[in-house]
């Protein structure tokens, strides 16, 4: 009944829905561009939904993949909480340089997504397989994040810079590599590769996105990642928000972090706005629209602290096949701002 009623309220997702199922797809996933290979392998919870959804759209490059399974091994390694911290530690740091060893592999991990690590040997065969102007980014970024995850294992995400400086590891240097590979590929002009701050602000604004959805989900697995400037205001502890009665202030609490990843939207658009392959523009813009809506579902509403927030799925179908171009794009963002 509750499934009937959901329907009746957004008559248009049925039509959306159906529209994606009967051809409506293709908008969004175009002919394959192939740089260096084909193909994608598996992959698990990502840390970002840019990385996550290359594989749905059969996007441009083996390099891309190769990317995002390194980066899943890694991540991996950093979710483990069966590792000790003086094991993981020099792990993350020296990660980048398994790459290179044929036989490195982890097999002593818990994590549902194991097999990354178990595996790593084949990934480290493809990754060197690769042309070197890939092998440099790729290692480059994983040794880069490895160090930032490090170091947020050891300490809390206090100020508001820290926790552009967490995402940055976690997610702006997604970006910032997916971008450097676009231009690398000739896919893209230099200039997207070179300006790594809109590439960033792209992984910033996902990644703060993915946070304050996941406030409860993190807190029943004993993570943290709201920044304590701005959640001490409304409270002595972060899990204090869950309480029912304080969900006056931790609504305010919620709007106002929203608010401070909505500032990363101008960033958006101009990143978005350089792209010229159809291809990497889809795989760019669409996990944008994805969060602005899901932001836009989350602010003032107490369900952030009670389960889980999600859009539906004729909405995500319908920002899928309308998020082709620049245009649509800033459309979307100014309808989800406005409602915001």
């Amino acid at each position: 009944m509750e499934l009937l009623r959901k329907w009746l309220g957004h008559p248009e997702d049925i039509y959306n829905l159906l529209r994606f199922k009967m051809g409506g797809y293709r908008a969004v996933m175009p002919r394959m561009d192939t740089v260096s290979g084909e193909g994608c392998a598996g992959g698990g919870k990502s840390f970002a939904v840019a990385v996550k959804i290359h594989c749905f759209f059969s996007l441009s490059s083996h390099a891309v993949c190769i990317f995002y399974l390194v980066l899943r091994a890694l991540d991996t390694v950093e979710d483990d909480m069966s590792i000790p911290l003086d094991v993981k530690v020099p792990m993350l740091h020296e990660f980048h340089s398994h790459l290179y060893q044929p036989d490195w592999k982890y097999t002593e991990s818990k994590e549902k997504d194991r097999q990354v690590l178990e595996d790593f040997p084949t990934i480290s065969m493809e990754f060197r397989k690769l042309s070197k102007v890939y092998q440099d980014v790729i290692s480059d970024i994983c040794h880069k994040m490895g160090v930032g995850m490090a170091e947020f294992l050891e300490k809390k995400v206090d100020s508001q810079h820290e926790w552009d400086k967490y995402c940055h590891y976690v997610a702006g240097l997604v970006g910032i590599g997916l971008s450097r590979l676009f231009s690398a590929s000739e896919l893209e002009d230099s200039i997207v590769g070179q300006d790594t701050e809109l590439a960033n602000s792209m992984g910033l604004f996902l990644q703060k996105t993915n946070i304050i959805r996941d406030y409860l989900e993190d807190q029943m697995e004993g993570r943290e990642f709201w920044p304590r400037e701005v959640w001490s205001r409304y409270a002595k502890k972060l899990s204090d928000l869950a309480k029912p009665e304080n969900i006056d202030v931790a609504v305010q609490c919620l709007n106002e972090l929203i608010t401070n990843a909505l500032h990363h939207v101008p960033d958006v658009l101009t990143y978005l706005s350089r792209l010229k392959n159809q291809s990497v523009f889809n795989f760019c813009a669409i996990p944008q629209v994805m969060a602005i809506a899901t932001l836009a579902a989350c602010y003032n509403n107490q369900q952030v602290f009670r389960g889980v927030v999600k859009i539906r799925k004729g909405q995500a179908v319908t920002l899928m096949m309308d998020a082709t171009n620049i245009q649509a794009v800033k459309a979307i963002m100014y309808q989800y701002v406005e409602e915001v």
